[in-house]
This record gives C-alpha cells, sequence and structure tokens, in this order.
C-alpha cells in the first residue's frame, strides 16, 4: 500500500501527530502524560537560557503546563524513565523492548555498541564497587564521591572512574534513573524503580519490530535511513531491511510518497485513517484543540523539537533552522537560543531571546519574520501577541522588552503586552 500526499498535507499530519496542530489538545498533569506517550520520545536537554527544551517542547503541546512538570510523571509516577546516549524518556511499559538494547550495548555486538562495552571491561573495578555501594546505599549521586578519592578519567561522560561506573550500570540497565536535583542524576537499581514484570527482555525479533516502528511514529514520516535511524534505536545493521519489508508485509508499516520529496516515507499503517482524513481536507476529531487554534495564537518551538530539528525544519516547512547555541559568535546568523515561531501550519518567524533574572524580564534580542508582509498583518499581530502572553505566563516573567522587533505594528502590540504584564 502507498499512499500519495500533497505537501500541505504531509506537514499538518507531522505536526498534528506530534500535537502541535490545530492548536493545544492536553491539559494539565493528566495531559502532560498524554502529551509524553503521543510524541514518543522527549528528548532531554540540560541547557538552560530561558527554560530547558524540553519544557519549552511540552509548553507547546500543554495548557496549564509549568517548567519540570514532565518529572512528576516520571519520577513520581513512574509512567516513564529516561535512558540512552541520545537522552530521552520513553514510557515505562515498553522497558522490555529497551532492555534488549540495553544488554545489545554490555555485550557490545556491534560497532555501535563497543564503546559501551569497552567502558565495562576499562572500569570493571569501579563497576563492581558501585554495585556494592548502590545496595547499601539505595540511591547514589556522582557527586557523593569525591575527585581526590577517585581515578581521574578523560570521558566527556565523566572525570570520576566513579561517574562511568555509573554511567555504564545505567546505559546496562543495572540501575535506573530514581530522580533528579538540578538535572543531575540520582541512581538506584532497577529493582527500586521499575516494576518488577516489566524488568525482563522481550524477543529480539518482537524487539526490533518495536523499534523500527518507535522510528517511525517519533517522525511521523520516516525516511527509515537504515544506517542511521535505525542503528540508533538498536537494530542491528544487519537486519533492519529485512524487518523494514516484514513490517511492510504485515501492514504495520506503509509507503508514503510526497510531493516534492524524492526519497519514499513511511507512516505507520494505524495511521492511514487520519491521513485519508486530512487529504480529504478535514482535522480528525481528536486532534480537536481546547482552547486557541495555533492561527489564532502562534506557539514557538523549542530547539529539538522533531518537527524543525537536524535540518527537518527546511524539507517541511522550507524554514532553514539551525540551533546556534553551539556555535561560536561570530558565526551564528541569527542568536544563540532562536525559537521558531509556529502560526497556522507553517513556520513564519524566528526569535532569539533571554530570561534576565535580575529584573525577571523577558527579553527579545532580535526577531526574524520569513517574509516581510506579515510584520503588517493584524491577524498575526494578534496571533504573536497572544504566543508571548502564554510564553511569558509559562516563563513567570514580570516585563516584556520588545524594544528589538523591528516592526511598527509587531512592536506596538507586544509593548500593549508589556504593559499588561506589568500591572497584572
Amino acid at each position: 500500500m502507498t499512499l500519495n500526499l500533497d505537501l500541505e498535507t504531509a506537514r499538518r499530519f507531522i505536526l498534528g501527530k506530534q500535537g502541535l496542530w490545530p492548536g493545544r489538545r492536553w491539559r494539565g498533569g493528566d495531559g502532560t502524560e498524554q502529551a509524553m506517550r503521543a510524541i514518543d520520545y522527549l528528548q532531554l536537554d540540560p541547557l538552560q537560557i530561558i527554560a530547558r527544551s524540553h519544557d519549552i517542547l511540552l509548553w507547546g503541546r500543554v495548557l496549564d503546563y509549568s517548567p519540570g512538570g514532565w518529572e512528576a510523571v516520571t519520577y513520581q509516577q513512574r509512567q516513564f524513565f529516561d535512558w540512552g546516549g541520545w537522552l530521552a524518556v520513553r514510557p515505562m511499559e515498553e522497558l522490555p523492548h529497551w532492555r534488549v538494547v540495553m544488554r545489545r550495548e554490555r555485550d557490545g555486538g556491534n560497532d555501535s555498541y563497543r564503546r559501551i562495552h569497552q567502558m565495562g571491561i576499562d572500569h570493571a573495578e569501579a563497576i563492581a564497587e558501585m554495585r556494592i555501594i548502590l545496595q547499601e546505599r539505595g540511591i547514589v549521586r556522582n557527586r557523593d564521591f569525591e575527585m581526590a578519592a577517585r581515578k581521574r578519567t578523560t570521558s566527556y561522560r565523566g572525570r570520576k572512574d566513579s561517574s562511568l561506573a555509573l554511567y555504564y550500570l545505567w546505559r546496562t540497565g543495572e540501575v535506573m534513573t530514581h530522580h533528579r536535583e538540578n538535572f543531575e542524576r540520582v541512581y538506584a537499581l532497577t529493582e527500586a524503580v521499575a516494576p518488577a514484570h516489566l524488568i525482563r527482555e522481550s524477543d529480539d525479533a518482537e524487539a526490533d519490530h518495536f523499534l523500527i516502528k518507535k522510528d517511525v511514529s517519533f517522525s511521523g514520516l520516516a525516511r527509515l535511513k537504515i544506517t542511521s535511524d535505525a542503528s540508533q534505536r538498536g537494530v542491528p545493521l544487519s537486519q533492519a531491511e529485512a524487518q523494514v519489508e516484514a513490517l511492510l508485509a504485515g501492514g504495520d508499516i506503509i509507503e508514503v510518497r510526497v510531493e516534492g520529496w524524492k526519497a519514499t516515507h513511511y507512516a505507520l499503517g494505524s495511521d492511514a485513517p487520519l491521513l485519508h482524513e486530512l487529504s480529504a481536507g478535514r482535522v480528525p476529531q481528536e486532534w480537536t484543540p481546547l482552547e486557541a487554534t495555533t492561527t489564532e495564537e502562534v506557539t514557538f518551538l523549542a530547539p529539538l523539537d522533531p518537527v524543525s530539528a537536524r535540518g527537518r525544519g527546511k524539507v517541511v516547512f522550507d524554514f532553514d533552522y539551525i540551533w546556534e547555541v553551539y556555535k561560536p559568535a561570530d558565526k551564528r546568523k541569527f542568536g544563540y537560543y532562536t525559537l521558531p515561531v509556529l502560526w497556522g501550519d507553517r513556520l513564519v518567524a524566528r526569535f532569539d531571546s533571554k530570561l534576565d533574572r535580575t529584573s525577571n524580564t523577558f527579553i527579545i534580542l532580535g526577531f526574524w519574520l520569513e517574509d516581510a508582509k506579515l510584520g503588517q498583518d493584524e491577524a498575526f499581530a494578534e496571533a504573536l501577541a497572544r504566543g508571548f502572553t502564554r510564553f511569558v505566563a509559562f516563563l513567570g516573567a514580570a516585563k516584556l522588552d520588545a524594544t528589538a522587533v523591528q516592526e511598527p505594528l509587531l512592536r506596538q502590540r507586544l509593548a500593549a503586552l508589556s504593559l499588561t504584564i506589568e500591572h497584572r
């Protein structure tokens, strides 16, 4: 089965699968859990400029979301767990599939896993020591061990052998993240975190099918590049192509061709009804927003949002987006922490900003439109002001400084918003 889509349908499907279009359809704590399941992977990043990337991502999908809300459903309710070199939060019930990948990393079965396997060999003594300490103490932090008493390492994963030992145990499934303190992992033995019935391994073939379908679901429409996507999730390269063929034959995934895209993409077979609804020009009923649509109120995408990060913004939206946080200052085109602006189903602008915590002021450092005509568009100006109203409240800022916005209409609307914030 092959579906043919125009680019607008493909774009709306990718946004809708991720809960970004046509508007927020989840609310509060329960909504946070629902959103985290819908997006498949919540990629975590420690960098906090205005807010962490994963918190901005959830703010864009969940009404009444507050920074750190993901931690309650993950570490208190134990609905999720975090894991991986590509660090992401994953539903707890998926643990048996991921334990297959953890075992492969421990055994070093191919090039993708040998680094972790070698870590186990190089730091065997410290690993054995950490096992005993975890049994005795229950929970352990990296900072529990003084550098002066440890063997120094040169790994970017840690400067102490104790850090690498704990990391190795976490990657191979002997320990899990019990909770986090200032984003630092606090470790505990797996049996102290996960339900006993989930501390097992799936059948290898079952796990491989799951991992490929997970890749497809996460992307909405996936290329399934056998040399990258699958290997990052743990499917052995020697088997991945055959696994894809089997999933196609069984209808678990379907081929999709998008107008203007050269490569064949794949979607979940279960998503075919959504694609047919969208192709007919209808919004799926389950995607109905709880409040404003993205046409009535813009939203902002996180730096690591899967719909726009890693070059996808150019393919899906013709919006060339690169997170410039790791670029030298003189190499940046826009700014250190630039966020895309979603209006309707298009990325139409971007802005750089900072949160001055001394004065509790949210400062727009730069604002750039893809189409200059939008600077005179009343509907866009209203939607932009509504979006910034919600974003400033999310950040807990007391003031908004929009003097850097060059367009008079947009600056005027945001200045009026700033007065409202200051007098609320």
